[in-house]
C-alpha cells in the first residue's frame, strides 16, 4: 500500500566554492520560539528512470531509498513550483506495482533502470513555535552523487526547508528572507536528481520523437498545437485519474473530447484515415471515463437537491440510500477505468497521439493563412449546430427530444474546441465564440444532466422498494427534475439567439 504527503519545500545554495553553505541562526524568524537539533541521518538513495529520462524530463523522480524515519520507495508527482506530492511504498527489491502504474503514461513499455545513486548526510533541525508545535524541518545534506554505470561523480551542500503538514507557506517566506540575508539563495536546479544529472554527465533528454516548441504560423501548426496541448494533459492527468483526485477524471475527458472533436472538426487540416482510428479509441477512452464522471455528477446533484429538500418530503432512509447506490456504482466504474488505463489499448492510443503531433499527416490545406482555413471550419461547425438546434426545438416534449438536445450539446462542444483552437490565430472573433458556446453548453448540460437524473432516480426507486423502503421521496425529486428540463427546454430559444449574436460578434 502507498502513502501520500502534500511536500511543500524549498532548496538553497551559497555562493562558497563547490556550493557550500552555512546555516545562519533561524531563532530570530518571526514565529519561531526555538530551534531544536534532531541529529544527522545517513540517507543512501537510488534514482530509477528510463534510459532516456523520461521521468527526470517531466520533473517526475523515483527513488529507492534507506536511512532516516521514512526509507522505502518515494514517488514525486509535482504539483506547482516548490509543492510536490510523495507517494511512498515500503522497501522491496524491485519498484513497487502500485508506483509504476502511476508513471505508466511517462515510460510505457520502457525498462525502469536505477541511474544515479546520492549519498547524504543530513544534519536535520526542527523549527518550533513557542508551544513546541513544527513549523518546519530546516536540513543541511552534503550530497555525493554518483553515476550508475559510468564515471560521472559530483557533490554539494545544499539547505532544504520544508514545511509541515497544514503550514501557512507563508512562512517559508520569512525563513527565506532570513537565508538571504546571509547570503544564500533558491537552488538553481529543481531537485537533486536534476543537479546530478546535470553534472555527472547524465542530461536529460527530450522524449522521443517530441519536436521542439516553435510558434505556430500556419492553419496546421496551430491545430498540431493545440493537438499537443490535450496529449499532454492526458499524459499528466493520468496519474492523478489513477488515484481518484478531484476533477482528475473530469479533466481527462475533457482532453479527450477536445482532441476527438479537433480531428473531426479539423479535417481539412489533417487526413482522416489516419485521424479517424484513433479519434474512435478516444471514443472508447471517453467511454471508460464516462462512467465515473456521471455518476459523480449526478450523486452531488442529488445530494444538493435532497438538501434543498423540505424536511416534511423527507421520507425513509433516503441519504443513506443514495450514499449505498454511489459507492456500489463508484466502485464499479473505479474498478473498469484502472483496467483501461492499464490496457495495451490505452497504450497504443497515445502512441498513436505521440506519431500524430510528431509526424502528422498534413492535408494541403494545412499550409494555408490561420485566419482562413481555421474560421472555415469553425463556421462550419457553427452551421451544423445551427440545424440540430433547429430539429431540437421542433420536437414535441419527451424522449427523442432529450436525445436530440444532447446531439446539440456534443455539437455545441465541438464548436467551443474548434473556436478554442482557433482563438490563437483569430483572436477575439474565436474567443466570442468560445463564450457563446460555452454559456449554450451550460444550458444544454443542465438539461442533460436532468435527464441523467431522472434515470438514477427510477433506479433508487426500485432498489428503496425492494428493500421495503419508501420511494415516496425519489418520486418529488423526479417531479423537481421535470419541471427543471422542462424550464431548460422553454429558455433554449433565447439562448441559442444570444449564442449566435455572440458567435457573430
Amino acid at each position: 500500500m502507498a502513502d501520500t504527503k502534500r511536500e511543500i519545500e524549498r532548496k538553497y545554495e551559497g555562493p562558497a566554492a563547490g556550493g557550500g553553505a552555512g546555516l545562519p541562526d533561524l531563532t530570530d524568524v518571526p514565529g519561531v520560539g526555538s530551534v531544536i537539533g534532531k541529529g544527522v541521518d545517513e540517507l543512501d538513495a537510488t534514482y530509477y528512470d528510463t534510459a532516456d529520462q523520461l521521468l527526470a524530463a517531466a520533473a517526475i523522480t523515483l527513488r529507492h531509498r534507506t536511512g532516516g524515519h521514512d526509507e522505502g520507495w518515494h514517488l514525486k508527482l509535482p504539483v506547482a513550483d516548490g509543492v510536490r506530492d510523495e507517494i511512498h511504498a515500503p522497501l522491496s527489491d524491485t519498484v513497487p506495482a502500485a508506483l509504476t502504474s502511476l508513471v505508466r503514461s511517462r515510460v510505457r513499455d520502457a525498462a525502469l533502470v536505477p541511474l544515479v545513486r546520492l549519498r547524504s548526510s543530513r544534519d536535520v533541525r526542527h523549527l518550533v513555535d513557542d508551544s513546541g508545535g513544527l513549523l518546519a524541518e530546516v536540513s543541511v545534506d552534503r550530497v555525493r552523487a554518483e553515476r550508475l554505470g559510468g564515471k560521472g561523480a559530483a557533490q554539494w551542500t545544499e539547505i532544504e526547508v520544508e514545511l509541515a503538514d497544514g503550514g501557512d507557506p507563508a512562512f517559508l517566506d520569512k525563513v527565506e528572507k532570513k537565508l538571504r540575508k546571509a547570503g544564500l539563495h533558491r537552488f538553481a536546479s529543481p531537485s537533486k536528481l536534476a543537479r546530478a544529472l546535470a553534472e555527472t554527465g547524465a542530461v536529460a533528454a527530450r522524449p522521443a520523437g517530441e519536436p521542439p516548441a516553435a510558434k505556430p504560423v500556419t492553419a496546421g501548426d496551430h491545430v498540431l498545437a493545440y493537438a499537443r496541448e490535450q496529449r499532454d494533459a492526458l499524459v499528466e492527468l493520468d496519474p492523478a485519474v489513477r488515484r481518484d483526485l478531484p476533477d482528475a477524471v473530469h479533466g481527462m475527458r475533457i482532453a479527450t473530447r477536445r482532441l476527438r472533436n479537433t480531428l473531426r472538426s479539423f479535417d481539412n487540416v489533417l487526413d482522416r484515415t489516419v485521424t479517424d482510428p484513433i479519434r474512435t479509441e478516444l471514443k472508447w477512452l471517453a467511454g471508460e471515463l464516462a462512467g465515473d464522471r456521471d455518476q459523480e455528477v449526478i450523486t452531488k446533484r442529488l445530494a444538493a437537491a435532497l438538501d434543498d429538500l423540505p424536511r416534511t418530503l423527507r421520507s425513509g432512509p433516503v441519504r443513506k440510500r443514495l450514499r449505498t447506490w454511489s459507492r456500489e456504482r463508484h466502485s464499479g466504474s473505479r474498478q473498469r477505468l484502472t483496467e483501461a488505463l492499464d490496457s495495451r489499448r490505452h497504450l497504443y492510443l497515445l502512441a498513436a497521439l505521440d506519431a500524430l503531433v510528431s509526424d502528422p499527416p498534413l492535408r494541403k490545406a494545412a499550409g494555408g493563412k490561420p485566419g482562413k482555413v481555421l474560421g472555415a471550419a469553425v463556421r462550419k461547425d457553427l452551421d451544423r449546430l445551427s440545424r440540430l438546434v433547429a430539429r431540437a426545438t421542433g420536437l414535441p416534449p419527451g424522449r427523442d427530444r432529450d436525445l436530440a438536445l444532447h446531439e446539440a450539446r456534443k455539437k455545441a462542444k465541438r464548436t467551443r474546441y474548434a473556436a478554442e483552437a482557433a482563438a490563437p490565430a483569430l483572436g477575439k472573433r474565436a474567443e466570442a465564440t468560445t463564450r457563446a458556446m460555452k454559456s449554450l453548453t451550460k444550458l444544454l448540460g443542465d438539461h442533460q444532466d436532468s435527464v441523467m437524473s431522472r434515470d438514477a432516480l427510477r433506479d433508487l426507486a426500485e432498489q428503496a422498494q425492494a428493500a421495503g423502503e419508501s420511494s415516496f421521496t425519489f418520486g418529488v425529486l423526479y417531479g423537481r427534475e421535470e419541471r427543471r428540463a422542462a424550464a431548460d427546454e422553454d429558455a433554449l430559444p433565447r439562448a441559442w439567439r444570444r449564442a449566435v449574436r455572440g458567435a457573430a460578434s
